[in-house]
């Protein structure tokens, strides 16, 4: 910039940029600039998650196809395995130890089938979880998108795991002397319970293990513990009938999310797995577990969406 003085001379001033001694932040805010992957709000983090609910379906497909894709038997091991599972835990618990009293012996080994099945449900939605951060660090690194879409699809993808379970759970029933009954349909709501329980834990350790990868090594010991504890193999009312166990242990046990979900489906499908099997308001326990799980699950995700795949 020059300026023309009163005596002919010229005198030459250096121009002031009009940005001159503004922070970042208002620099930003000025030009309308936002930081790259910064947390959205609450609510429109949830609207982005349902535009991509098609990517989350499709992405849950395609892991689900490519799962057993190297396999001779290809997708039979969808049920191939829980069953196994469920003839290994009969003949050790069932015929050994003698787990199934206080369960008719027709009832039995669709009661454990059953627990199984339902229990695998909750199991590889968590263990998916654990590694649905950690395990796809290349995509979400390289992609901008909510990253809950992950450990949701990881929980979808089970949830279609364990539709082509409900298939072989049906033929079971029906060779132990069980029919479809209007009772049935009560399935759909409690799975759906299961669901939204399973996608909230899903999203709590996928945020654990996008942080701590060494959580994927002992999840497996955590969830074989609480398998244990939750009458997969055995009634829990008839396990602590002829012990002294404190009240409050025995309604831990029962209101124990994992056992009430088994056992919703069982008193739902079992003709012989009556209502005094249930604990008190079980339907209101489902619900509760579910809401606290998925809120808490979700929030507690969204809380670190600007920190998954960095450092």
């Amino acid at each position: 910039m020059s300026e023309t003085r009163h005596d002919g001379t010229v005198a030459v001033s250096a121009a002031v940029p009009p940005d001159e001694g503004l922070t970042a932040e208002r620099l930003a805010a000025k030009y309308g600039l936002s930081v790259s992957g910064a947390r959205p709000s609450l609510t429109e983090y949830v609207r982005q998650l349902w535009g991509r609910r098609h990517f989350i379906l499709a992405f849950s497909q395609a892991k689900l196809t490519a799962q057993y894709s190297q396999a001779k038997l290809g997708q039979l091991w969808q049920v191939a395995t829980p069953l196994l599972n469920a003839a290994v835990y009969f003949f050790i618990f069932g015929l050994l130890l003698g787990a199934d009293r206080g369960i008719p012996s027709d009832v039995y080994v669709p009661f454990l089938v059953t627990g199984v099945f339902v229990f695998t449900f909750t199991q590889s939605s968590v263990l998916a979880g654990v590694r649905a951060i950690s395990g796809n660090l290349g995509l979400v690194r390289a992609l901008h998108f909510p990253r809950a879409s992950l450990p949701v699809s990881f929980a979808l993808q089970q949830l279609q795991q364990l539709l082509f379970s409900m298939l072989v759970l049906v033929v079971v029933v029906m060779a132990f002397g069980s029919f479809p009954a209007l009772s049935w349909l009560l399935v759909v709501p409690a799975l759906l319970l299961q669901f939204v329980f399973n996608t909230g834990l899903a999203l709590i350790f996928a945020r654990m293990g996008a942080k701590t990868p060494d959580l994927a090594q002992l999840m497996p010991f955590v969830l074989r513990t609480w398998m244990y504890a939750s009458g997969v193999m055995f009634s829990i009312p008839a396990m602590l009938a002829d012990k002294d166990v404190p009240t409050w242990l025995a309604d831990v046990l029962q209101w124990n999310p994992a056992a009430v979900y088994m056992d919703l489906v069982r008193f739902a499908m079992i003709d012989g797995y009556g209502s005094s099997y249930l604990p008190p308001h079980v339907w209101a326990v489902a619900l509760g577990w579910a809401l606290l799980a998925g809120a808490a699950g979700f929030v507690y995700f969204w809380k670190a969406e600007e920190r998954y795949g960095r450092g």
